[in-house]
């Protein structure tokens, strides 16, 4: 059966066109013409040429212009939409071929993380990693807001509970453990909650996420996940602060595990509500979902996941040979 040229992918006029669809996807992506012809090396002239070709014969505005922002249609939404697969999947072919020529796993890994998680527990693994693989360069992002892994070229994220898009895979990396906690001297001076509503009385210090609400507290009721609404006395932005915050004696706070488990070892933080702590929160580590993982994202996951796995086989060792003494 004859394909029409302008279906046929290997028409030279389907050819012209998917070049101006290239230029249409730089330029959603990067947000302007200007960096989508930096990403291209190409002249702006030329992005915007490629888009006005692509209007022209789609018959359709794609981008309307304007001197502050850059938005798209609903026609321009569906095209990019439906484009993003596809020019995915080329790329992985690209990176596909490229590592059957070249051999050991090399290119740029660009990995995501939340500030704090990244800080502690993933920069501490680096490495080791480089060690291991020299030729695969690092681009490492720390922000709490969550990106896109197209739009933000993300390889692999690593945050807060499951992605809710179906095309990211989620692979649980570690318990997320949210622990309640303050020092001993201010429990001392108002003494210690036995459930959440004891915590009306005290100086709660709350942490203000990236979309701006106040994180609610987390815990474990009757087998029921229960968000608190607390009425902080402080307020943070960073899990850092709040820990510092915390150890200063400043009031009481809900804090992930990993930010003060030498505190709570060592006696300086003592924990409150173990009772109803979170039992089932976790990290997770996150890759979009692909026929053909790259050979450095595949190997940074192995690498990352037995690191992590036997960290925690070690600290649940100790855990129970203390649990034995006691």
């Amino acid at each position: 059966m004859d394909v029409p040229p302008a279906l046929d992918p290997l028409s030279t006029s389907f050819s012209t066109s998917y070049a101006n669809v290239v230029a249409f996807m730089a330029v959603v992506i990067e947000g302007s013409f200007a960096r989508a012809a930096v990403r291209l090396d190409v002249d702006r002239s030329a992005v915007s040429r490629s888009v006005k070709r692509l209007e022209e014969q789609l018959g359709v505005r794609l981008l309307p212009r304007t001197t502050r922002s850059l938005s798209l249609t609903t026609e321009g939404t569906l095209l990019y939409e439906h484009c993003r697969p596809g020019i995915e999947q080329i790329g992985q072919a690209f990176e596909l071929v490229r590592e059957l020529r070249e051999g050991p796993p090399r290119g740029t890994l660009r990995i995501g993380a939340e500030v704090d998680f990244g800080r502690r527990v993933i920069a501490p693994l680096l490495p080791a990693f480089q060690a291991a693989y020299p030729d695969i360069g690092l681009d490492v992002i720390l922000d709490d807001a969550p990106g896109d892994f197209i739009d933000d070229r993300i390889d692999v994220r690593f945050q807060r509970g499951p992605s809710a898009d179906g095309h990211v895979v989620t692979r649980r990396l570690m318990p997320l453990d949210l622990t309640v906690c303050a020092t001993p001297s201010y429990l001392r001076w108002h003494g210690l909650p036995l459930t959440p509503e004891d915590l009306r009385r005290h100086h709660c210090i709350g942490r203000r996420l990236a979309n701006g609400r106040l994180q609610e507290w987390e815990f474990q009721v009757e087998g029921r996940l229960l968000r608190h609404r607390i009425s902080p006395r402080h307020i943070v932005n960073d899990d850092e602060l709040l820990a510092r915050a915390v150890g200063e004696g400043l009031g009481i706070a809900q804090l992930p595990g990993h930010l003060v488990r030498d505190r709570l070892d060592d006696g300086s933080l003592v924990r409150c509500l173990e009772d109803v702590a979170v039992a089932d929160g976790s990290y997770e580590l996150c890759y979009p979902r692909r026929t053909h993982m790259p050979a450095r994202v595949r190997v940074f996951i192995d690498h990352v996941s037995a690191a992590v796995n036997n960290a925690e086989a070690i600290q649940s060792r100790i855990r129970e040979s203390e649990a034995t003494v006691r």
